[in-house]
């Protein structure tokens, strides 16, 4: 199982926490039952947090900027025309995909191209799939122009998620396919479409970043 460097740290403070914990327990509480126990919940807690953190490499079948693959694993909650308020300022469908904690959390490129916009915005933190969630909570902004068409996505932290990661700048060339970032403990990432777009998805699908094209563009 690959690991994400988002989850070097913490693994390493948890599992030496929990060593410190199990050994003092057994050699000076000295009770059988209660050293099992905690044992058994210290591997379950740990084998949370590393598979949270799994970084599946997933490489793209084939590269093609119509095509634009999931920036995320998770399931399709929001497919809709909407005004997008940020960077483009008119009308764009919105197709949105939650994240729960047991999905992985890398975020990657739906499509390549150069990043033309790029923003970090503080703020709240409502459950992710709250309507308001998308503007008020903590949340970067992402747009990448393939030359012909601009795809903007958008992080979004949810009421676990408390530190977003994105690794690319504006101005930055990315290829399709590659990390851009990683959110913590559940969370939903937004893309906004141009309106001609095909979408490939319907609301309640399960995708798979790298795997799955929501949207083709026309």
């Amino acid at each position: 199982m690959r690991i994400h460097k988002e989850g070097y740290f913490l693994l390493t403070i948890s599992a030496a926490i929990l060593i410190i914990v199990n050994t003092a327990l057994y050699f000076f509480v000295q009770n059988q039952l209660l050293s099992i126990i905690v044992l058994i919940f210290s591997l379950v807690f740990y084998g949370i947090i590393l598979q949270f953190f799994r970084n599946p490499k997933r490489e793209i079948s084939y590269f093609d900027n119509r095509a634009v693959y999931a920036p995320a694993d998770g399931k399709v909650v929001v497919i809709e025309e909407t005004n997008e308020g940020e960077y483009f300022k008119d009308k764009r469908i919105q197709v949105s995909i939650f994240m729960s904690p047991f999905n992985v959390h890398v975020n990657r490129n739906p499509i390549g191209g150069r990043v033309s916009y790029y923003r970090y915005h503080e703020g709240k933190y409502l459950v992710a799939w709250h309507p308001k969630s998308s503007t008020e909570n903590e949340r970067t902004t992402v747009v990448i122009n393939n030359g012909k068409e601009e795809v903007l996505f958008r992080q979004i932290a949810g009421a676990l998620a408390k530190r977003i990661v994105c690794y690319i700048k504006e101005g930055q060339p990315v290829k399709q396919g590659d990390d851009m970032g990683f959110i913590k403990f559940g969370s939903r990432v937004d893309v906004f479409l141009p309106l001609d777009s095909k979408i490939e998805v319907k609301i309640g699908d399960v995708v798979e970043g790298n795997r799955n094209i929501i949207a083709t563009l026309v």
